[in-house]
Parts: C-alpha cells; sequence; structure tokens
C-alpha cells in the first residue's frame, strides 16, 4: 500500500495524518511518499516522520519527491494539503484588496471574496494534479482536506473523474465544544447526534442524551441563562443563529459570520463587538503559526519526538477501505438526492459509512426548509464559481461574487465588479487568463 502527501511541507497537519498511519498496525508495512516544491520543509517533515515511525516500531518506508508524477506514481491513497499561493503573498491578498472597499472578512479561505479567489488559483492545480493521477494512479483515492472544501471537492468530482472525498474537521469536534461551552460536558459521553448539510455550514439535527432524551431544550436554555456568557463568548454567532433558525451549524463563529448577511455590516459596526467577531483573524492566524513553528521546529524535529491518534479521518478511512471493518465519516459529496431539498450537483456533508467498496453516502432527506435555504445562498457562490474556473470567465466571477450573501450586503454590483478586477489583478500570475 502506498499513501502519497500532497503538500507534505505542512509538517504538523503531515505529523497528524500520517503519524495516524504510522501508529495503525493494520497497515503492516506500507509506503509513505511526500511531496512539497519547498525542499526545506519536505526535508524537514521526512525527519519528523522518521523519527515517530522509529519511536513507535512502526512499518512505514518514507520517501520525499520534488517531482510530482514521481510522488504519485502507483498510489493507492493521495492525501492532499496544498496550499496554492500561500500565507504571502496571496492570503494577504485576498484581505488587503477587498479593504480598499471596505469589505471586511474574518478568515476568507471558504466563501466570500476571499474563497472564491482561492479556489480560482487552487482548482488549475487539481486539475494537474487529476491529470497525473489519472496516468499513474488512476485508482487510488484523493483524500482532499483543502479549502474552499466545497468548491474544490466539488470540482473533482464534477469534472476530473477521480475517486474523491472532502474531509474536513468542524464536524468531530462540533457537539463537544458547543457542550463545553455550556456547561454540558458530562452528557457528551454515550450522546447521539446527526448532522448534514454542506462544508463549514452543516446543522446539528438532532442532539440526544444515551436514553434518547432531546438535548436541545438544555441547550438553548442553558445558551439564553447568561450564566455561561464567558465560555460562550467565543462562539456567540453560531448560538444566535440557532436561536433565530432552530439549529446549530457546525463551523465556528468567525467563519459562520462571513457566510451571512448579518453580521460583518460596516453600517453596523456595533455588530463586531456584540458578537466578539475576529476581523482578519486568519491574517493573525497564519503569522502565529509561523511564529509558532520557529519555536516548534526543534521539539517537533526531536529524535523524542511523541505523537497521539487525532481526530482526522483520513488513518480511519484507509483502514476500513483496507479491513473491511465498516467506519462512519462526514464526507462531502456530490448531492445527487442525499438531501432532497438541496441542488442534486451540490457538494455536500453527509455521513458516509466507509468499506472496501469505498466511500458509502447515506441519504439524509430534506433539511428543515429554513436550514436549507441558508445552504442555498452558499452553494449558489460554490456552483457559480466551479463554472467560472471551469470556464475561464470574469462574467462568471462577477455573478459568484455578486450573490455572496455577505459580500452582496455590504457593497453595490459596481463596486464588487471593480474589487474582483483588482484582484484578478493582485493574483496575476496565480491564475490562468480569464476572459
Amino acid at each position: 500500500m502506498k499513501i502519497t502527501f500532497m503538500g507534505a511541507g505542512s509538517t504538523i497537519f503531515a505529523k497528524n495524518v500520517l503519524g495516524d498511519c504510522i501508529l495503525t498496525p493494520e497497515f503492516g508495512e506500507f509506503d509513505i511518499a511526500l511531496f512539497d516544491i519547498d525542499p526545506k520543509r519536505l526535508e524537514e517533515s521526512q525527519l519528523m516522520l522518521e523519527n515517530i515511525n522509529r519511536n513507535y516500531n512502526g512499518k512505514a518506508h518514507i520517501r520525499s519527491y520534488l517531482d510530482r508524477k514521481a510522488a504519485l506514481a502507483g498510489a493507492d491513497f493521495v492525501v492532499n494539503a496544498v496550499n496554492v499561493g500561500g500565507y504571502d503573498p496571496c492570503t494577504i491578498t485576498d484581505f488587503e484588496v477587498p479593504k480598499k472597499y471596505n469589505h471586511r472578512q474574518t478568515i476568507a479561505d471558504t466563501l466570500g471574496i476571499g474563497g472564491i479567489f482561492r479556489a480560482l488559483r487552487t482548482i488549475p492545480v487539481m486539475e494537474d494534479f487529476c491529470a497525473d493521477m489519472r496516468e499513474v494512479c488512476p485508482n487510488a483515492w484523493f483524500l482532499n482536506y483543502v479549502n474552499p472544501m466545497a468548491m474544490v471537492t466539488g470540482y473533482i468530482q464534477r469534472y476530473e473523474g477521480i475517486k474523491t472525498v472532502g474531509l474536513c474537521h468542524s464536524v468531530q469536534v462540533c457537539v463537544k465544544d458547543l457542550f463545553k461551552s455550556i456547561g454540558m460536558s458530562d452528557y457528551y459521553e454515550g450522546c447521539k447526534w446527526e448532522i448534514a448539510g454542506i462544508n463549514h455550514q452543516a446543522w446539528l439535527l438532532k442532539v440526544q442524551d444515551a436514553a434518547g432524551n432531546d438535548l436541545y431544550p438544555e441547550i438553548k436554555k442553558r445558551s439564553l441563562s447568561g450564566e455561561y456568557n464567558e465560555t460562550m463568548a467565543w462562539d456567540l454567532v453560531r448560538h444566535d443563529m440557532m436561536h433565530r433558525f432552530g439549529y446549530y451549524i457546525t463551523e465556528s463563529s468567525e467563519h459562520t459570520a462571513e457566510y451571512l448577511p448579518y453580521y460583518i455590516k460596516k453600517n453596523y459596526p456595533e455588530l463586531i463587538d456584540r458578537y466578539k467577531i475576529p476581523l482578519d483573524e486568519y491574517i493573525r492566524r497564519c503569522i502565529r503559526q509561523i511564529e509558532r513553528w520557529e519555536k516548534q521546529r526543534e521539539q517537533v524535529l526531536s529524535s523524542a519526538i511523541v505523537h497521539n491518534k487525532s481526530h482526522e479521518y483520513a488513518a480511519s478511512i484507509i483502514k476500513a477501505m483496507i479491513t473491511d471493518q465498516p467506519f462512519r465519516v462526514h464526507g462531502n459529496v456530490q448531492n445527487n438526492g442525499l438531501i432532497t431539498n438541496l441542488p442534486a450537483n451540490a457538494c455536500v456533508e453527509v455521513p458516509c459509512m466507509v468499506d472496501r467498496n469505498g466511500i458509502n453516502p447515506c441519504k439524509v432527506g430534506d433539511l428543515p426548509e429554513q436550514c436549507a435555504a441558508i445552504n442555498r445562498t452558499n452553494i449558489n457562490v460554490q456552483n457559480m464559481t466551479i463554472l467560472a474556473a471551469r470556464e475561464h470567465k470574469k462574467e462568471y466571477v462577477y455573478m459568484a461574487a455578486y450573490l455572496d450573501p455577505h459580500t452582496a450586503a455590504e457593497l453595490s454590483m459596481d463596486e464588487i465588479r471593480a474589487m474582483c478586477d483588482d484582484l484578478f489583478e493582485a493574483h496575476r500570475g496565480w491564475l490562468p487568463e480569464y476572459n
């Protein structure tokens, strides 16, 4: 078995995913191929993984590659964690150009103007990956962790003919973090929940205790009580959405705020303080990660490195496929009737059973109408961006931005078009030619 990791210079994420694989005895002897365009970070990731492999009596054979096709050759599984354009210049550009129009964002990697342009520069690279895969590992599973998840995964599933599932972190921690914020951690053991929707905007449809009792009344009561104001302070947008629309959302409040037209509004600056919305958060996060890596490098590259299994899905998916021991994940897949009141060509996040037959999505049926309605506003942007990336038409990019809930709530269509043109110019060299 061979696992290829694309973007292996993301050393901490490679540690989580591939460290989990090394700690999975069912894999037996297997090959790990590391690919990145940064030779220094690639070397560091290989050293780190070799130390984990040695410390835990692992049976992985680890090699690094600067040649993409060589890294992919013969792969059974391909894990994708690339960041096209990186923090500097592209992430900075996604924030700074919209600021000229007084248009502010928090994360800008999934929806909104930042998410649209991240997709436009990432999808061409995915096309190249998939072309290589069709040539040298056509039967491999492509496990995509790259944002914007629904746009990137949806594009590959729609056009590239590669077995693909999109994987995120938010579903795994949704209930646990909610309970922790309102003093209900004791309820977590044995609780049951159902989640479905789209990536970063899936809905906690049901949550029950071990005896089958509905926990939503208690959750909402505690949320409004005022007793947990301090521990809820990081998550006020999601709590507000839950009370107004009935259901809690999987992804964090800083993300949720910029997927909607209600919270980041230049004419209502008081909302930023009321809901503690961290504008420019992703920029600060990137800076912290860079600074943290300088401090972490020695520890992570130490021969005494320790690894405990993470909550990432990849190793468990691979284990289920090779052992035929079923495992449930929440994956991003083409809808095709899984959620019956969302478009068939949407990329949705639903429960999936994994076994030797691969990823087997479960039918959900209708979402509550208000939840589906909110999802559709995001799907509109995702599908228009996918079409724009396919056709290389600026008009489709403008339309995607016109349709974006947060962007449309802040700017006129003339401003939106001008902002897109400025972003095209700023991203010159990172995008194919658009006509």
